[in-house]
């Protein structure tokens, strides 16, 4: 057995599960501040009924995400501790203000919302949810200050085979940090206005809470729209990003072999890494390049063969990740306007093709979130921190593998557990709908 790859399937195990939460909870919590927003510019108690039924859906989607988050961090001590050398003096400033300064906002205010409904004013009840909305936000905010670095390093010099912190603002704010946070938050936010529209389908579907449900699908079906419009510029961003600072990843992720000017862009093909080419069946002409600068469709994009095989990433789970989240995100923008078309014929609350679909699609923005999480980081292999440390060198050396394969089980039977309850509590409020006001 592989120690090697074994933790790197352990901590891959962890990290896709807890990612399943984040966004969820960060999505949930700006439509519900938008809730408590119109129920506190309008008082119609049917924007505190929504709220007050998000909350709890959202508070249980909480707990087990908060759950899930610890075992990741212990991680870096057992299975990686080369890599928690290396990095412990950039990590450790992120990490810390993650916990001072946005966990410990957003869980304090998150009590006001859970338990405080009747007793605050309603003012400090909208502002309870906003500052849990921007705890969330901030949450997310350090913990991809932490992985943008190992991204594109910035604000440090080597020491003693340490990578040591020098320029604090650099380090926070290095290359990867802007376009990986928004990209996040975004699809994080078409999470969570997906999982709001998909369970008032379901109510409108079984003829139950109609009304509440249409308000809450309404609401959720424009906000849907908007982020998933704006994330796709975003993404484009992001794809720009990573042309120009991990150049191998960009070539991962289409497949493309041959350093190119005027790059075509891929639609539909499938890569043979063994005999280095990528079958095309449907491409844009010289789009990958204009991608990259709009204002030169020869511009030169790197390809696989100019990098050492030893430094080349996989090339299947980026290609397959990457393609099927940028399908997933044009899907998510045309079926939300689809659905706004159909609500300005006022067709939308009864047509069952749409409500179905939009049931079925809750998991979908999820899946999304994993295949981008998949391609950033299988694509930035073989270095754990690109350009300075390969995964190889970082894994703890005194922990064998039979005994990591046994956490692995005894992970996969827990979280197998975990999803099992909050499955069964999201059901078993959601059969209970609403309260009545």
């Amino acid at each position: 057995m592989d120690a090697v790859l074994l933790a790197r399937v352990q901590f891959a195990l962890t990290v896709c599960f807890h990612y399943i939460f984040p966004p969820l909870t960060i999505g949930m919590a700006w439509l519900i501040f938008v809730f408590e927003s119109l129920h506190l510019k309008t008082k119609n108690v049917i924007y505190r009924k929504l709220s007050s039924f998000w909350i709890k859906l959202f508070g249980i989607s909480f707990a087990i995400g908060v759950a899930t988050g610890i075992t990741m961090e212990f991680q870096f001590g057992t299975n990686w501790a080369q890599y928690s050398r290396f990095v412990g003096d950039i990590f450790g400033a992120p990490l810390a203000a993650e916990g001072i300064f946005a966990f410990f906002l957003e869980s304090s205010f998150l009590g006001i919302m859970l338990y405080g409904e009747k007793k605050v004013t309603p003012k400090v009840y909208w502002f309870s949810s906003l500052m849990v909305a921007i705890g969330s936000t901030a949450s997310a905010f350090w913990i991809i200050v932490a992985n943008s670095w190992q991204q594109t390093p910035a604000g440090f010099v080597m020491n003693n085979g340490r990578a040591e912190l020098t320029d604090f603002m650099a380090a926070v704010f290095n290359p990867a940090t802007l376009t990986a946070y928004t990209h996040d938050i975004f699809g994080a936010l078409t999470t969570g206005s997906f999982f709001v529209l998909g369970i008032s389908s379901w109510f409108l579907l079984k003829k139950k809470h109609v009304e509440f449900a249409k308000k809450s699908m309404s609401i959720a079906l424009i906000f849907a729209f908007i982020v998933s419009f704006t994330n796709l510029g975003i993404g484009h961003a992001t794809a720009i990003r990573v042309a120009k600072t991990q150049p191998a990843k960009l070539a991962a992720f289409e497949g493309l072999w041959e350093t190119k000017a005027g790059a075509p862009l891929l639609l539909l093909g499938w890569p043979f890494p063994e005999e280095e080419r990528t079958t095309s069946w449907l491409e844009i002409p010289y789009g990958l390049s204009l991608m990259v600068d709009v204002t030169n469709k020869d511009y030169v994009i790197k390809g696989l063969k100019d990098f050492p095989k030893e430094d080349r990433p996989p090339i299947i789970l980026p290609f397959i990740g990457f393609h099927l989240m940028v399908g997933l995100g044009f899907f998510f923008l045309f079926f939300t306007a689809f659905g706004i078309y159909l609500q300005w014929k006022k067709k939308l609350y009864e047509n069952r093709f749409f409500l179905t679909v939009a049931m079925f699609a809750i998991p979908l923005p999820f899946i999304a979130n994993q295949l981008g999480w998949i391609a950033a980081e299988v694509g930035r292999q073989p270095w754990i921190v690109y350009g300075l440390l390969k995964t190889r060198d970082a894994i703890s050396v005194s922990v064998p593998a039979g005994q990591i394969l046994a956490t692995i089980i005894i992970f996969t039977i827990v979280y197998a557990f975990l999803f099992w309850i909050w499955m069964y509590l999201l059901r078993r409020k959601i059969n209970l709908g609403p309260e009545q006001f």
